[in-house]
């Protein structure tokens, strides 16, 4: 990774200067791959411990490829990650990082919207959110390619810039084929603090469902299980019993018979 990136943003600078030592050994979308699962895990083992041991053993076998100073360099990593959304949440850090590090060659030519683009696209999501916060509690938006999630991190950002707390009303939902992008999505995600969960597959033949949530390949963010998406989730499940109850049988004559509970 000889090439000099000009450029940068303070941010990405800071980055890319603790992530280039480590291409000296290892090919720079090798150790891209290896960071971004290895962050992943470190995130979701700290609230689903439904997955927490098969999780920690990929990690410990990512980890070891890396001798004891590469080894220190990761967690500096993640710190900055977290450091730059906090400085400036209007962007898609790790998606532009992708790009500006020439990773996509890697995966097939893969390319990320701009984030200005998809800034623009939120904007005419959010006109009727209000009135549907105001009927159900919370609305959800669901991105079935989001790369590493510029258009939901654009719907959290206009949802704050008109008042609205994306992280008791809006519950984001995103899909990739691609385990790489799909994990960068979720890390940002969890960072900016966004309730929901993001799933690793194809949305063409594995689309989002309820059963689809059970499987290995979700990632649940931090803000998902906080108590107002706990109860959520406890009340979805009643008012799925209760729809699939069978109905009162009408007897002769009109009357109703009613279900014998007890």
């Amino acid at each position: 990774m000889a090439n000099k990136i000009t450029g940068l943003a303070p941010a990405q600078k800071r980055f890319i200067d603790l992530f280039q030592p480590l291409t000296y050994r290892h090919s720079a979308w090798q150790v891209w791959s290896d960071f971004i699962e290895m962050t992943a895990v470190a995130i979701a083992n700290r609230t689903d411990a439904r997955r927490r041991a098969v999780r920690e053993d990929r990690y410990l076998s990512l980890i070891g490829k890396y001798d004891p100073g590469e080894q220190a360099v990761f967690p500096r990593l993640i710190g900055s990650i977290a450091l730059a959304l906090e400085e400036n949440p209007e962007q898609d850090f790790l998606g532009d990082l992708f790009m500006r590090l020439e990773l996509g060659s890697h995966w097939k030519g893969q390319f990320f919207t701009p984030y200005s683009v998809c800034r623009v696209m939120a904007q005419m999501q959010v006109v009727d959110m209000p009135a549907r916060i105001a009927e159900k509690g919370f609305v959800s938006v669901n991105d079935p390619a989001c790369g590493a999630g510029a258009t939901l991190i654009a719907f959290a950002n206009e949802s704050r810039s008109r008042g609205i707390n994306f992280q008791q009303h809006v519950l984001f939902a995103g899909q990739d084929i691609d385990q790489t992008a799909g994990l960068m999505c979720y890390i940002q995600l969890s960072f900016l603090g966004c309730p929901g969960y993001v799933l690793i597959g194809d949305s063409l033949r594995e689309p989002v469902t309820a059963a689809a949530l059970t499987g290995p390949n979700v990632w649940y963010t931090p803000f998902y299980f906080t108590s107002t998406w706990h109860f959520r989730r406890t009340f979805a499940v009643l008012d799925a019993a209760i729809a699939s109850m069978p109905a009162p049988r009408e007897r002769k004559g009109g009357e109703i018979e009613q279900l014998t509970l007890f």
